[in-house]
């Protein structure tokens, strides 16, 4: 039998995500200076551009502009990865701070469609720029969806979003 996380654990989490994107925002212009340093600096501003729960960041144009400079596959890959590990804090949100939302409409639809059809789900609200992935992902955490499925998901479609653009930034320039 699996012990239930205590109250502490996951308030931690909440914190600890609310935190995260509170640094980025604050500290968000040091930020875009790391794309001088290559693949690792896009790394970084993409796990840290997606860090941010709610508010979103343009880390699609780093993939953009990467991919004219750099080989556009390993750019759309690596963004993915950075993307992938930084949406990790919305599912700690989630995970964390179910009492918090548990009213809201979207979250409500989001959470419907994590229920039914999780996987696919997530997969397309990773593919297609859009401000909803968030919610998705704290949804997830919310209804406790395997963080193995969510991690999997998520990168999937990340990563075939990021390849999109950082071809298209390849080919625009």
């Amino acid at each position: 039998m699996q012990k239930a996380p205590s109250k502490l654990l996951k308030v931690g989490l909440l914190i600890f995500s609310l935190v995260i994107s509170t640094l980025v925002i604050l500290y968000k212009d040091s930020f875009s200076n790391l794309e001088g340093y290559g693949y690792l600096g896009i790394f970084i501003i993409s796990v840290l551009g997606n860090s941010t729960v709610i508010i979103p960041a343009p880390v699609i144009l780093t993939a953009f502009v990467g991919g004219s400079v750099f080989n556009p596959y390993l750019v759309g890959i690596i963004t993915a990865i950075g993307a992938t590990i930084g949406e990790l804090t919305g599912y700690m949100a989630g995970y964390g701070g179910k009492v918090l939302i548990e009213e809201n409409k979207r979250y409500k639809k989001i959470k419907g469609w994590i229920v039914k059809r999780g996987f696919l789900t997530i997969f397309t609200l990773a593919v297609i720029p859009n401000p909803l992935f968030d919610l998705a992902g704290i949804c997830a955490g919310v209804t406790n969806y395997p963080l193995t499925r969510f991690f999997t998901a998520t990168f999937l479609g990340k990563t075939i979003k990021f390849v999109a653009v950082a071809l298209i930034g390849a080919y625009a320039f």
